[in-house]
């Protein structure tokens, strides 16, 4: 039997995740060929085919469901030893992948990131910015600041603070609403939008909460904003008069497996730290 290289699972799973060779290589920032080399490899290593290869993409056989499905425990166990290994070091230098909405990530974590530079200069943060939620079973991301009603159960974190949000207008913008789409419209204020306006009342929306406050300004129509993203605008006003003021709470954690992780429970004590003096969020405690 040939040698077997692991980390050619990874290519595997690209394709099927991502629905072909050129997505695949796309998400794993290689290219084509390299993919369709990964494959090859695999496949040769345990001496059959996974795909039925076309003209119109590769399409797993229907016979290997269940070598997919063993593929990914064996990824995920892969990963477990990773992070079980990264868990041990009592180290306080190295990088630390940060992850959090668009907004947190322009208006309030750089601020944050500085100060904690200057306390631990070993460190080296790096954020990333995304309204949608990072894989950390897979290491995307080692800590998370995120507005969210809930943690996933291999996660743990303490609510920092909440997030308050209301309805902000600029002057004579008419009674459209503007929608929240893509990973916003599954928020809580997402389903209260979608439980209150009519459809026949928004007008356009974004994925973003620094795009609709740019949309609200120009006067396009109501927007629901995270309060400290538009009270400092010269241009919109709060209206409560159509809907209530609501918070979400805002939670920084890891995956449970970093928890005892010196940097990375620094970077979250710090964090979190910060947050509960941060002016237009409001103070939690809670911890899971």
């Amino acid at each position: 039997m040939h040698t077997i290289d692991w980390d050619n699972l990874r290519y595997v799973l690209a394709v099927v995740e991502n629905g072909s060779v050129s997505a695949a290589a796309r998400h794993l920032g290689v290219n084509h060929a390299t993919v369709i080399r990964r494959v090859t490899a695999f496949e040769e290593a345990f001496g059959g085919a996974l795909f039925d290869k076309s003209a119109t993409g590769y399409r797993l056989l229907p016979n290997r469901e269940p070598v997919l499905e063993a593929m990914r425990d064996v990824e995920s166990s892969v990963f477990s030893v990773r992070r079980l290994m990264l868990g041990g070091s009592a180290s306080l230098r190295g990088v630390v992948r940060v992850a959090s909405t668009d907004t947190l990530c322009q208006l309030v974590l750089p601020r944050i990131v500085a100060r904690l530079h200057a306390r631990f200069d070993e460190l080296r943060i790096e954020l990333f910015s995304s309204n949608t939620h990072v894989d950390f079973s897979r290491m995307q991301a080692d800590v998370f600041v995120r507005p969210t009603t809930a943690l996933p159960p291999d996660m743990t974190g303490e609510q920092a603070a909440s997030l308050q949000f209301a309805a902000y207008s600029a002057p004579d913008a008419g009674d459209a609403w503007l929608s929240l789409n893509g990973p916003l419209a599954n928020s809580v204020v997402g389903t209260w939008l979608a439980r209150t306006v009519p459809p026949d009342r928004l007008s356009g929306g974004s994925d973003s909460f620094m795009v609709l406050r740019q949309m609200a300004e120009s006067g396009l129509g109501i927007a629901i904003l995270p309060t400290f993203v538009a009270d400092s605008s010269p241009i919109l006003h709060r209206r409560p008069d159509l809907m209530p003021d609501l918070e979400v709470p805002l939670w920084v954690g890891s995956h449970r497996d970093f928890r005892e992780t010196p940097r990375i429970s620094a970077t979250r004590s710090h964090i979190i730290a910060e947050l509960s003096g941060f002016d237009g969020l409001t103070r939690r405690g809670d911890t899971v």
